[in-house]
């Protein structure tokens, strides 16, 4: 693999990461207006809805900015992203809503194809996966 392209599966990551994480850490300085747009949708305990779309978005944001455990990472925010499609951007008749909806739908599959293909040669998985050879002992 050339030096280049061992780089790209970093940068998809860190290009679908960082905007949760950005979002997460949003949603931590607005409680009120994310707890009110949750319950305004129909769902319940929004309280609880707010504190685990902060833990999917800012943690699992970072996380798969990171290259950590992408394989369970990655498909619980593609869960999460699509759910958030389907529950919150779904009046078709509203452009706007259409696109966020369209959006959501193509985060999943990109996070469902590092499910599959992993987080990459520069991630913290790929570090932690090499394995130190054990010295050799010494015949006498």
């Amino acid at each position: 693999m050339s030096t280049a392209k061992k780089y790209l599966p970093l940068i998809g990551r860190v290009l679908i990461g960082a905007p949760f994480l950005m979002s997460g850490i949003g949603k931590l300085t607005s409680y009120a207006a994310t707890t009110g747009y949750i319950a305004s949708v129909g769902l319940p305990a929004a309280g609880i809805a707010w504190a685990i779309a902060v833990l999917m978005e800012a943690g699992g944001g970072t996380l798969l900015a990171l290259g950590y455990r992408t394989h369970l990472v990655a498909p619980l925010m593609a869960l999460f992203t699509l759910a958030t499609a389907v529950f919150f951007h779904n009046n078709f008749a509203d452009q706007n809503q259409m696109i966020h909806f369209l959006k959501n739908i193509m985060l999943t599959g990109g996070l469902l194809n590092i499910a599959y293909f992993g987080s990459g040669p520069v991630s913290l998985d790929n570090a932690s996966n090499k394995k130190v050879a054990a010295p050799v002992a010494k015949r006498a």
